[in-house]
Parts: structure tokens; sequence; C-alpha cells
């Protein structure tokens, strides 16, 4: 099976194991309460919510509502609040990022030198939106304090890589869903996020490894796309292109994107006019405001 049918289907899967854990959960009491606790080291966390529904037009669908986290270490309670965020007030609903590799929203891990670090995931509701990340990192006063990062469609994967013992988010660049053609024929070029303090620094760059795997998958997702003559192939190509532009090859990637203009290979079915040397174009002047 190509990159670019598993990325479809990723997707499908995605939407589908929220629905069904929220399903999954219609059995609970309307004051029904869920604990979830981590723990590493001396650093344990607890995050407590109710759940609560139906939502008005989305019967049988639950929310979590009062949703609590808290944070002690060595026995010491050094955070206390209600979960909230930008993406969906206090109505998130915990749920780990999607291949995270464990349904626990909640994680106690090492992301930096110091004391662990406290991981909740959050998903915001919706088909195509919004896993959230929220990391509790020590603070210079001995408290913890929240750093939050938007993860979009793709969620993360939380992985050790080469050249640091601390795990990143492993995972992909949101901003090139329907930016070409529709969510499901776009194509999302890796992205890895480092926490550095109480911020998340873009350290893509520096795992070319990572990089070319990722490029070598959405080109042969093209060149399936191409044999099936399948009319909307400029998604998969951009999240290539993209990659190539990371590795410093941005003009051998332009040169072979033309060639494929005049060959009749660069297509859009949500937007026609958008094809050919159309489409490098655009695609361009898109990889240069994304600081690619």
């Amino acid at each position: 099976m190509s990159r670019w049918s598993r990325h479809r289907i990723r997707r499908l899967v995605s939407v589908l194991t929220i629905v069904v854990s929220l399903t999954a959960l219609s059995g609970i009491s309307p004051a029904g309460a869920t604990t979830n606790t981590a723990s590493l080291g001396n650093v344990t966390a607890t995050l407590t919510y109710q759940t609560t529904y139906p939502i008005a037009g989305n019967i049988g669908v639950p929310e979590a509502r009062n949703s609590i986290l808290t944070i002690k270490r060595a026995g010491h309670l050094v955070y206390r609040g209600a979960v909230d965020s930008p993406m969906c007030g206090r109505l998130c609903w915990p749920q780990a990022a999607y291949g995270s590799g464990k349904s626990d929203p909640l994680r106690v891990v090492r992301l930096q030198a110091g004391s662990p670090d406290v991981l909740l995931g959050l998903y915001s509701g919706g088909a195509h939106c919004c896993f959230v990340d929220q990391v509790f990192a020590p603070s210079s006063a001995g408290f913890y304090s929240k750093t939050e990062i938007d993860l979009g469609d793709p969620g993360a994967n939380l992985q050790a890589l080469p050249g640091s013992p601390y795990a990143q988010l492993v995972t992909a660049d949101d901003s090139f869903a329907y930016a070409f053609t529709d969510f499901a024929a776009s194509g999302l070029p890796i992205k890895i996020e480092r926490l550095e303090g109480h911020h998340f620094v873009d350290v893509t760059r520096l795992h070319p490894a990572l990089i070319r795997k990722d490029a070598s998958q959405w080109l042969a997702a093209f060149y399936a796309q191409k044999s099936s003559k399948y009319q909307d192939s400029v998604g998969v190509i951009a999240a290539w292109t993209a990659d190539e532009y990371l590795l410093g090859r941005s003009a051998a990637a332009i040169t072979f994107l033309h060639q494929q203009a005049l060959a009749g290979h660069l297509n859009s079915l949500l937007n026609p006019s958008l094809k050919s040397t159309a489409f490098v174009t655009a695609l361009e002047r898109f990889l240069t405001q994304r600081g690619y």
C-alpha cells in the first residue's frame, strides 16, 4: 500500500478512534468521575474530570467538564489548576495525540534536563481538529508552569531521537492541509518539536535521516498517483518539496516540479486553476512564507 493511501487511512482511523473512545464512555453516569494518574521519579500527576452527555445537537457523545490537574513532587503540591486551552476553553477532551502509542492522556516524561515534565494530551473536537499537548515543567520558583503546542490534525509521536537523551514530538506541518487541494489529498511534511525551557523549538532540520525517509514516502505516493492517472497530485508533491527544502535541495526540487508541470502531472481537483507552473509558483511562495 502506498504512503498516500496509508496517509488517508491513518486520518480515517484517527477520527474513528476518537469516536469509539467517546462512545464507549456513554455508559458513564452524568456525574461520573474519571481519574488518570502518572508518575516518574518523585513526580506524580493526577487528572480528574467529569463526563457528561449529551451535547446539544450531538446526542450520545459525552464531554469532559470540571477537569483538574494536580502535580506533586516528593509529596508536595507544586501545581493545581483547571484544564483549559484557547482551542476549546474548558471543554477540551483529555485524549492522547494520535500515534502516541498510549491511550492515557496523562504522562510524566523527561523532555529536557531537570525534574520530569508532565505531558497532558487534549482534543478539541471536530473531524479534522485538533490535538493539543500541554507540558507542565518546573519553573525557577520550584512550581510548575504550562506550555502549550497546537498539533492540529496530525497529533504527534513522543520519541527519543539521536543526539538527545530526551523525548521529542515527531509530528507533521498541519499548515499544508487544504493549502493546495482537499484535506484527504493533502500531504503533511514531517515536523519535529523539542521543548527548551518553557517553549517548543522546531528542530526538524537536525534530523536529516527522518526527513529523507519522509520525502521518499511522499515521492513514492506521487509516482503511484501518476501511474494510476489520479488527477489530484499537488498535495503529496508539496509535502515532498518541503522535505527537500529542509534538506537544502530546493533548486533540484523546483527543477523536478517544472519537469512534472510540463508533462501535465501537477493537478488539483479542489482548485483546477492551481496546476502546472501556477502550482509551482504558489508552492514556492508558500514555502518561503512558512520558513522553509
